[in-house]
């Protein structure tokens, strides 16, 4: 049995992986299952997930076996602290390696970079009473071009990053792809109903491409049956249908 802190809780994602989450911390949500499965099987191929905060998404690649090595950087000590004891307790610490890092300064090479990163600048929205989820939520380390410099960096010529990231602000990431050598390849917008908005956009990039993107038909999570089948799939198998891979 795993011990816990008091500010702690643990959490059953899925029948390979238990999680532990900080109460105080952003919790495990949709926009980590979907980036994980939107990131394509290199089962040879090193991996670095940028801001891992408590390392669910390299926690859900390995224990599919996407990449054979993936470390996860946090610019958090104890968000890398419970990263490190999770991949220990799912006996994937074999495969995920935890580095204490600022993302600014992250020198590592790889195949593939993914990240969730903050989504909101330092200075707009609310700052909320927990520093951990204020870190987590707004861009203080970093705003979403030091994350991609960092992605440039870290990533070989031809290889692939990904994204998870709101559709207000997606002007900024494709920017900082651009400026950073990363060239977008494919995009998922994901609504809540057929009737909302897009809440978040799904993005791959490659370093060094030329330009050419495919915009997949939309992720619909909900109709009136509740889950689409879309979801269903993606939550089955851990990955997208074809469908979106193409126009």
């Amino acid at each position: 049995m795993i011990e816990l802190y008091e500010d702690e809780t643990l959490t059953r994602v899925n029948e390979n992986i238990e999680l532990i989450q900080k109460k105080q911390g952003l919790t495990f949500g949709t926009d980590a299952y979907l980036l994980y499965a939107y990131m394509k099987e290199q089962r040879s191929s090193v991996a670095v997930d940028v801001g891992c905060g408590t390392g669910i998404i390299s926690l859900l690649c390995a224990a599919k076996g996407k990449y054979s090595k993936i470390y996860a950087v946090d610019v958090q000590r104890e968000f890398c602290d419970v990263a490190r004891r999770n991949a220990e307790h799912n006996s994937l610490d074999n495969i995920v390696e935890v580095v204490h890092s600022d993302v600014r300064e992250l020198r590592l090479e790889a195949d593939v970079v993914f990240t969730n990163p903050p989504y909101m600048r330092s200075d707009s929205g609310r700052a909320n009473i927990s520093s951990a989820k204020n870190i987590a939520r707004h861009e203080i380390f970093g705003g979403i071009s030091d994350f991609v410099d960092s992605a440039s960096r870290i990533l070989k010529f031809g290889g692939l990053f990904y994204a998870v990231y709101r559709p207000d602000r997606l002007c900024d990431l494709i920017c900082a792809m651009r400026e950073g050598g990363i060239e977008p390849k494919r995009m998922t917008f994901v609504h809540a109903t057929s009737d909302h908005e897009p809440s978040m956009v799904l993005v791959e990039g490659k370093k060094g491409a030329k330009p050419s993107v495919i915009l997949t038909k939309p992720l619909i999570l909900n109709d009136k049956n509740g889950e689409t089948e879309d979801v269903k799939y993606i939550y089955e198998r851990g990955e997208f249908g074809e469908q979106f891979c193409k126009h």
